[in-house]
């Protein structure tokens, strides 16, 4: 049970039921009182169930409280002992990554290493449409006939049974995160913390969080080989900005390592030390320090363009230049792309709805459209999925086949049931984990496969999915400062399994409502009962219910979202970035 609804809302603009967060307050007070925290502040630890002893590492994530042994994870010395063979002997060594940020971000990790000792690898990232997910045979080949005796995979690889071992004269390490099956490929290591005979504990890592672990191991396998009595070890600390940015795009929990990993990571980050992201941050305009927002919403999309719409391999090859001439012409690129994914996007976004309004509702959303570009299905799948709460999964038909990605909700583990879809016969391919899958489907399947992944979610969950707005508190117009913003951040950094505070704002009146930026995005001040006023502005809505209740003139509404620090020409201000609202001339009144 949720509890009685916020404010009584029991179906807000979004169609969600809003509830408080669940808080210990005598545990409450006691953080706040043992560690001298604001109660607020204190608050928020204990909703995200934070313990008394937990604070301080919770505050102030390290890597050398929390990075474990990479020996933890299976096959790791056998990964780590083959890769440094390999660089001894000088051997040619492949890099095979996946097209999303995650897979560019791993790329360039190793990438990165290798090149520090005086190695250049060869780099594949295989096309969307013309390769699909993961090793090919073709590849594979292509890899093996310029020099290359060992190829590791980067987020892929753990299900490529036939490729991997149809791969003559090449050995293969395997470094990835998907969910597994009883059976691995039968290849040199497979390095997955999410192997099914994996001890549990790193399973929530993203590849790249995988992949900086592989590096520790193969870095400690060259030392102990006696590989840097005359040349100086790489700078492992110095690549935790792409961790950090794979991390926060793969929508992982930050949680525990990963904590660590994107705080450590994010500091490097501000430094602009990596020559392709100080080059992105440049033509995305961002001229603040770069947070987790800037990481996962302006910087990773870009980077995401490539695979989607462009070439897939320019996001790797942007993150691992050191030239800068290089990377400021990928990153034009790459920013042209997400101009023209946005057009696709919007394209195929509009025909989804259409689908999903015209059909009943079910546990899952499945649609799918002939044409439908496979770079933005997934991005799609992600809108669907917060527009109507519940796991979506959308298919782009070509020639019969359709190519898929899904999003998935808390509590619900899509990429199961892709892969029991597949175990049944119903998929020409498929995987993933738990919040998010791809797969390819024959056109005449899908009503099936309908069916099946219906009864499987349904089989998951123990009542109706309704969208819930979780909230850490409310808050008066006049309580939302600079001052209290700031003091949030402390808690930071945001993302899956650590969300950012949200608060409602009850009973407040807008004003100066308009629809700004080419996405729909809706501006507006608020006022408080007592004239307090705040800025705010809600993205992407101009066209949905959340936006056109803020667009009514003179509307009273109860409001809720985080709050953000706006630094804009020397000035520092507060803005509520406003997540959902509920009119009060609803039932909600």
């Amino acid at each position: 049970m949720t509890g009685p609804a916020l404010f009584g809302v029991e179906r807000s603009a979004k169609g969600a039921r809003w509830i408080g967060r669940a808080a210990d307050d005598r545990l409450a007070l006691a953080l706040s009182q043992r560690h001298a925290l604001p109660e607020i502040v204190a608050r928020v630890l204990a909703a995200r169930g934070v313990g008394l002893d937990d604070a301080p590492a919770f505050l102030n994530p390290t890597l050398r409280a929390l990075l474990p042994d990479p020996s933890v994870l299976r096959d790791m010395d056998r990964a780590a002992d083959r890769i440094a063979r390999a660089v001894t002997a000088g051997e040619g060594i492949a890099v095979f990554g996946d097209y999303d940020v995650d897979g560019a971000t791993s790329t360039a990790l190793m990438v990165r290493y290798l090149r520090a000792l005086g190695i250049e690898p060869q780099i594949h990232i295989p096309d969307r449409i013309a390769e699909g997910y993961g090793p090919n045979a073709q590849a594979l080949e292509k890899l093996r006939a310029g020099g290359a005796g060992l190829v590791v995979t980067v987020d892929c690889g753990t299900t490529a049974f036939d490729a991997l071992e149809g791969a003559a004269g090449l050995d293969v390490v395997v470094i990835d995160h998907h969910t597994a099956e009883p059976r691995l490929p039968k290849v040199a290591a497979v390095v997955n913390p999410n192997r099914l005979d994996q001890d549990p504990g790193l399973g929530q890592l993203a590849a790249c969080g995988v992949t900086f672990l592989a590096l520790v191991a193969l870095n400690r396998a060259l030392r102990q080989a006696g590989a840097f009595a005359s040349r100086k070890e790489p700078d492992l600390l110095a690549l935790l900005d792409l961790v950090a940015l794979g991390t926060i795009c793969d929508v992982v929990p930050l949680t525990g390592l990963n904590r660590a990993l994107v705080g450590q990571g994010l500091k490097v980050m501000a430094q602009r030390r990596n020559t392709g992201l100080a080059a992105l941050a440049d033509v995305a305009r961002v001229t603040e320090t770069v947070d987790a927002y800037h990481a996962g919403y302006i910087l990773g999309p870009r980077i995401n363009a490539g695979g989607r719409i462009g070439r897939a391999d320019l996001g790797a090859r942007l993150l691992a230049t050191e030239d800068k001439g290089e990377a400021a012409r990928i990153a034009a690129l790459l920013d042209e792309h997400n101009v023209d994914r946005k057009t696709v996007e919007a394209e195929v976004m509009a025909a989804a709805i259409a689908q999903v309004e015209a059909a009943e509702a079910g546990p899952v959303i499945l649609v799918a459209g002939e044409g439908w570009h496979p770079g933005v299905v997934g991005i799609v799948a992600g809108r669907l999925r917060e527009r109507y709460g519940r796991p979506s999964c959308v298919v782009g038909f070509e020639g019969g086949i359709g190519k898929a990605s899904g999003r998935s909700v808390p509590g619900v583990d899509l990429g199961a049931a892709v892969i029991a879809a597949r175990q049944a016969g119903l998929l020409l391919s498929g995987g993933g984990h738990r919040m998010a899958a791809g797969f390819t489907v024959r056109q005449e399947r899908l009503a099936e496969l309908r069916t099946y992944l219906a009864e499987h979610i349904d089989g998951q969950v123990d009542e109706p999915m309704v969208p819930l707005v979780e909230l850490d508190g409310t808050l008066v117009v006049e309580a939302a400062t600079v001052e209290l913003a700031e003091t949030l951040s402390c808690l930071g950094p945001f993302g899956a399994g650590n969300p950012e505070p949200r608060f409602a704002l009850p009973r407040v009146r807008v004003v100066a409502a308009s629809v700004v930026g080419s996405g729909g995005h809706v501006a507006c001040t608020l006022v408080g009962p007592d004239g307090g006023r705040l800025r705010a502005i809600a993205f992407r809505c101009a066209d949905q219910p959340v936006g056109q209740a803020l667009l009514r003139r003179d509307a009273l509404l109860h409001v809720a979202g985080t709050l953000r620090i706006d630094r804009w020409n020397g000035n520092t201000r507060v803005q509520l970035f406003i997540e959902d609202v509920a009119p009060l001339w609803a039932e909600n009144a």
